[in-house]
């Protein structure tokens, strides 16, 4: 299927009675586990050269051969990270597609349509009030996307807190017309930041994606250091800063200012350390 099959499929899965039916009949046979199964065995590998060739990717810094699964071609990692390295700006945790929120002062925003409270991500109505007046950033990982993510600053990463949940997709068509954030599978962490103060990063699962995984908790990290990566397909990350933390590059909020998602890459430049 092509991208524009792809996009008209999520329109009619989500985007009318019939195809959120399917949707809820899809989560309760547990089809993501299935399809998670096989694109776990390697019966699966004849799907890599195809996905390479559909989304375009270049393997330039990845292993070309040696890949056991599609799940083991998916979570490939790359050699080094490049990151800009300064300490007052502020970088994109991963690739994909940013989108800004602001968050009121009593702790709610608004993504698609779906109204969201920052206590609804993180399960703790006291860490969530701290964040009051800040801003929410949502990056959206495509299948083309590399899917490892990096520690935004120096700091200290504390222990991750998982909630089971569904696998709905994270397109847009399907944060119009479902509480994705909600519902969905997600893992939330709190990063205590050298340059930008606490950042709550949470990891939400997608439809078809089986895992969240950590690698680092209770312990200092360095800036541009793999945090984790998601396992098979699309996948979003939330980024929820105090504030008066940080300010988004002026290109960056020009993008976002015609109500597209701005394209990322992990460890761009992507935001300032506000003065104090």
């Amino acid at each position: 299927m092509d991208r524009d099959g792809s996009n008209a499929a999520m329109r009619f899965l989500y985007g009318n009675p019939a195809g959120r039916a399917i949707i809820k009949l899809m989560l309760a046979v547990k089809a993501p586990k299935v399809m998670a199964w096989y694109l776990r065995t390697p019966f699966s590998k004849g799907m890599i050269r195809r996905y390479i060739r559909k989304y375009d990717i270049s393997m330039k810094g990845y292993p070309r051969i040696g890949y056991r699964s599609f799940s083991d071609f998916f979570e490939r990692r790359k050699t080094k990270n490049s990151f800009d390295a300064a300490p007052e700006h502020f970088i994109s945790p991963c690739d994909g597609h940013l989108s800004a929120y602001p968050i009121t002062e009593d702790s709610c925003f608004a993504i698609k349509g779906s109204s969201y409270r920052v206590s609804d991500l993180v399960d703790d109505p006291t860490l969530a009030g701290r964040f009051g007046g800040g801003q929410a950033l949502v990056f959206r990982l495509a299948p083309n996307d590399y899917h490892h993510y990096c520690f935004v600053d120096d700091g200290f990463v504390h222990s991750h807190h998982f909630r089971e949940g569904q696998l709905h997709s994270v397109q847009p068509i399907a944060l119009a017309n479902v509480p994705v954030f909600r519902l969905n599978r997600r893992c939330r962490t709190l990063i205590e930041t050298e340059n930008f103060g606490p950042v709550i990063q949470v990891e939400v699962g997608a439809l078809a994606v089986g895992g969240i995984v950590n690698e680092r908790e209770n312990e200092s990290v360095k800036k541009g250091e793999t945090m984790g990566h998601f396992s098979l397909m699309g996948s979003t990350i939330v980024l929820l800063l105090e504030k008066g933390r940080m300010e988004l590059l002026p290109a960056v909020k020009e993008v976002l200012a015609t109500g597209a998602e701005c394209p990322v890459k992990m460890g761009e430049w992507i935001g300032g350390k506000t003065e104090e």
